[in-house]
């Protein structure tokens, strides 16, 4: 039982590894001048979200998002980003949110993003300038999935505070 454990895992690690030494070696064609990227993200529940979210906590308190980015590739590995996003925090706050920025794929495989983020709702508003760095999973030749640590640093200390954000990014490119 073993042995067939063990091959089995091997099997699925070679096809691994030969599906990334594929995507390398095409010249990263998803991230070439000209393409496109819709991507949604499911993280925490913070500043700027323009991810998917869910939270709930005992007492009937749900806090939600919605959001979802795009960009389009303007030279190989560099895409001009935006991003919308509404959430809800379960006590009347309903946050509209927006997002502009870069997004540059160190060596086709390496997603470091910076952009401006900010959120609208209520009567407040904040700003933050985001710093976003992660890995790039391509599954074919369109599909990536990208786990990310966000840190996002406060325009405004009076509004708003600084923040990590975990996130795992779903991307189509196109």
């Amino acid at each position: 039982m073993k042995k067939i454990i063990l091959s089995v895992v091997m099997v699925f690690a070679f096809g691994f590894v030969n599906a990334q030494d594929k995507k390398m070696s095409n010249g990263g064609g998803q991230t070439a001048e000209g393409k496109w990227l819709i991507e949604a993200n499911t993280g925490s529940w913070a500043t700027g979200n323009t991810s998917f979210s869910l939270l709930s906590v005992d007492g009937g308190n749900t806090a939600w998002s919605v959001g979802l980015e795009g960009g389009y590739f303007v030279i190989k590995d560099l895409a001009i980003k935006a991003g919308l996003g509404y959430s809800d925090d379960g006590d009347g706050y309903n946050p509209f949110s927006y997002k502009i920025g870069v997004k540059y794929y160190i060596v086709s495989q390496f997603p470091v993003g910076i952009d401006f983020t900010g959120t609208s709702g209520s009567g407040n508003n904040a700003n933050w300038i985001g710093f976003q760095g992660g890995y790039a999973i391509f599954l074919g030749d369109n599909v990536s999935i990208e786990p990310a640590i966000r840190y996002n640093a406060t325009l405004d200390n009076n509004k708003a505070d600084n923040a990590f954000q975990g996130l795992i990014g779903f991307v189509l490119h196109f």
